[in-house]
């Protein structure tokens, strides 16, 4: 971005180089790690940008401290009513009449939690590039050098469960999402909000990102990125930040 900005990349618990003592059950708990990050830096009136999972703590945290964050910008966001888990059936499909309900669930899911998590803990690169090339790299991909940085830092991730486990029960929305209530929060967000999804994005759907916009309301902006996937940071990161810039700028 413009040298006017000044931008801080938070590695959340349980991610990058950020410890992870104790274990994460929510959503909250990461809105509540940021603000207790930002009182210690001393920073108020920002934006905030949240990618994926970052999204759903960007929207927690407007609505938890209202006072500090002035736009939100959702990028490829789960949605306002989760991302939901399901159960994997014996020849490997996803049983979408079984979603899961508890962390002991997840944990054991043949079809995503364990083979992922194994191949972070034996190193399986090639396993997690073919992951990745299928669901988040489907139009353009790091160079070689990157991507060797990039599989690094995954394999710094130590909350993966939890992390599915907290999305699937995450709920702001004022409907049921098929397991939990939702608590009505998201219709409290009175800051500008942009709300961005690729039209190649295979992990959030545009019926998720419609939820965003219809629970939010009227302070939501969609755009849709052209030729994108879910990491338009990759696929075309001049789209994308012209988009940002002028959203900001208003």
């Amino acid at each position: 971005m413009d040298e006017r900005f000044k931008l801080y990349a938070i590695d959340m618990r349980g991610f990058g180089e950020s410890s992870y003592h104790q274990k994460i059950t929510s959503i909250k708990e990461l809105s509540d790690d940021m603000k207790q990050w930002v009182d210690e830096i001393g920073v108020q009136h920002f934006s905030i940008i949240g990618w994926s999972t970052g999204g759903a703590v960007g929207m927690q945290f407007s609505i938890d401290y209202p006072s500090y964050c002035e736009n939100l910008i959702l990028l490829a966001s789960a949605s306002t009513r989760g991302y939901p888990f399901f159960g994997t059936k014996e020849d490997g499909t996803v049983d979408f009449m079984n979603r899961l309900r508890t962390i002991d669930e997840v944990k054991m899911d043949s079809g995503k939690t364990i083979p992922v998590q194994e191949a972070y803990d034996d190193n399986n690169r090639e396993f997690l590039r073919s992951l990745w090339n299928a669901l988040i790299y489907t139009h353009q991909q790091p160079d070689d050098d990157h991507y060797e940085e990039y599989i690094d830092d995954m394999r710094t991730q130590r909350n993966l469960a939890s992390i599915y486990h907290a999305l699937n029960t995450f709920n702001i929305s004022s409907v049921h999402n098929g397991l939990v209530n939702g608590s009505n929060q998201a219709s409290s967000i009175s800051i500008p909000v942009l709300v961005l999804r690729g039209d190649r994005d295979y992990v959030i759907t545009k019926e998720m990102t419609d939820e965003i916009v219809e629970d939010i309301g009227e302070n939501a902006t969609f755009v849709e990125l052209k030729n994108s996937g879910h990491s338009p940071l990759i696929d075309d990161i001049d789209q994308l930040l012209g988009v940002v810039t002028s959203f900001l700028q208003r």
